[in-house]
C-alpha cells in the first residue's frame, strides 16, 4: 500500500502562480508514472499532467506552456509548478500514482482545492 499526501493549494490571483506537492509514504523502486489530475464540479477527473520515473512526461493541452511537472525519485515526491493561472484552472488536483507492473491499480491523494479568482 503507497498514501499520497498532497500540498501547496490555495487562493491566487488570475496570472498568478502555485506549487502543489506530494509525497508518497514510502520509496518508490519499481517502475511507475506519478502526476496529477483535476476535477471540476459535476465532471470527472482529467489529465494534468504525469511523469514516469524514467522521465517521459504528458500534459494536458490546456496547460502545456504554463504547468511543469518535475519530481525527485530518490524522495519519491512530485510536484507540479503553475504559472500564469486563469479562473478555468480553479478545480481540485488529485496527485497520481500507477505502477506500470499493475496497470489496473491507481492511487489517489486527498486533493487540494486550487482557487483561481480576484
Amino acid at each position: 500500500q503507497v498514501q499520497l499526501v498532497e500540498s501547496g493549494g490555495g487562493l491566487v490571483q488570475p496570472g498568478g502562480s502555485l506549487r502543489l506537492s506530494c509525497a508518497a509514504s514510502r520509496i518508490l523502486r519499481a517502475d511507475n508514472v506519478m502526476g496529477w489530475y483535476r476535477q471540476f464540479p459535476g465532471k470527472q477527473r482529467e489529465l494534468v499532467a504525469t511523469r514516469s520515473n524514467g522521465g517521459d512526461t504528458n500534459y494536458a493541452d490546456s496547460v502545456k506552456g504554463r504547468f511543469t511537472i518535475s519530481r525527485d525519485n530518490a524522495k519519491s515526491t512530485v510536484h507540479l509548478q503553475m504559472n500564469n493561472l486563469e479562473p478555468e484552472d480553479t478545480a481540485v488536483y488529485y496527485c497520481y500514482l500507477r505502477f506500470r507492473a499493475l496497470p489496473g491499480l491507481d492511487y489517489w491523494g486527498q486533493g487540494t482545492q486550487v482557487t483561481v479568482s480576484s
